[in-house]
């Protein structure tokens, strides 16, 4: 099977369905595993919407990698059936790309087992924020989540040591959020981009950078990864690079436009339209998104604090409701 031009091997996952909001299942959303690489597989939960992220497992010996977990209690322990149907052992480590908590959420169902590392940054936004995600849709049938930090950071770029090669943890950001990791296969040329790609979904900089996403992109360009696995959506190749970039220069042209018009990025979004966007998952990110041009091109650093309240709000009601969750 091919998706974005990437072979995979698709594994359905017997007993396995993607819990709906109340904690009852809609078998059509139900994750697959994609073997993109020998041994190395995503982890991809339909639609690749809010809070429906990725995974990726390397599966080698006793010292198996999970790179992220997932949003729920259903939806994280529906993954460790799916590692453990691949990997005689769980894993040893749990990599968090980033703090948002549909990356982290399910850390705690695999920390009996597990190290968990992470950017010393990540670490810390993972304490400062908490579960406040779970505030945003009181809705969603959470379950027994809680805020797992992890026990191991790092600064610079890290390797772990494995049976299938080596891993590079690879520091970058504020991008998506204020510090970013990708998880680099150089013997395999597979890339976890964690959310600073996205397949089919709206880019998002809510806590991150414009500009800093673009350095993201122009580095992981370096890499010359042959499979992409993003944060939502199917994996896909280094094309998901060129949609970033141009999205991301996009964004800035509009907020230059904005500024000049005298309008506010609410307004401006609404002026604008989504162009060619329109298609994108969650397209509402826009109006959050242009808060972080606007900042950028009135001289703000790329990851300064802003209002995140009001760059919700503002989403809420340019989309005209609160953006649907299905976690």
């Amino acid at each position: 099977m091919c998706e974005g031009g990437v072979p995979v091997m698709v594994s359905e996952l017997p007993g396995t369905t993607a819990p709906d909001s109340s904690g009852g299942a809609v078998g059509p959303a139900a994750p697959r595993l994609h073997e993109v690489a020998d041994g190395v597989f995503a982890y991809v939960q339909p639609d690749g919407g809010w809070c429906l992220n990725n995974a990726g497992l390397i599966v080698s010996g006793g010292s198996t990698v999970l790179v992220d977990t997932a949003a729920t209690e259903a939806r994280a322990l529906a993954l460790k059936r799916a590692v453990a149907s691949v990997s005689a052992e769980p894993p040893r480590f749990v990599v968090n790309t980033h703090s948002h908590g549909d990356h982290t959420f399910g850390n705690r169902f695999f920390a009996d087992h597990a190290v968990v590392l992470a950017h010393e940054r990540t670490r810390a936004e993972m304490e400062r924020v908490g579960l406040h995600m779970t505030t945003l849709w009181p809705d969603v049938h959470w379950g027994d989540v809680s805020v797992v930090p992890p026990t191991l950071t790092y600064r610079d770029t890290t390797v772990l040591h494995t049976d299938a090669g080596p891993v590079e943890l690879i520091p970058l950001g504020p991008a998506h959020t204020s510090a970013d990791t990708v998880v680099w296969l150089p013997d395999r040329r597979v890339l976890f981009a964690g959310d600073l790609l996205m397949s089919g979904a709206t880019p998002f900089c809510l806590m991150g950078s414009i500009s800093g996403s673009l350095a993201a992109v122009a580095r992981l360009r370096e890499l010359g990864a042959r499979t992409v696995v993003p944060g939502h959506g199917p994996p896909a190749g280094p094309e998901l690079l060129d949609t970033a970039e141009r999205y991301f220069r996009w964004l800035q042209d509009l907020a230059v436009w904005g500024l000049a018009a005298g309008l506010t990025p609410l307004q401006a979004a609404r002026e604008a339209g989504l162009g060619e966007w329109a298609e994108l998952l969650d397209s509402e990110r826009l109006v959050p998104n242009l808060h972080r041009a606007y900042a950028e091109a009135k001289g703000a650093a790329p990851g300064e604090p802003l209002d995140i309240e009001e760059m919700f709000s503002d989403m809420v009601d340019y989309h005209g409701k609160l953006p649907e969750c299905r976690a």
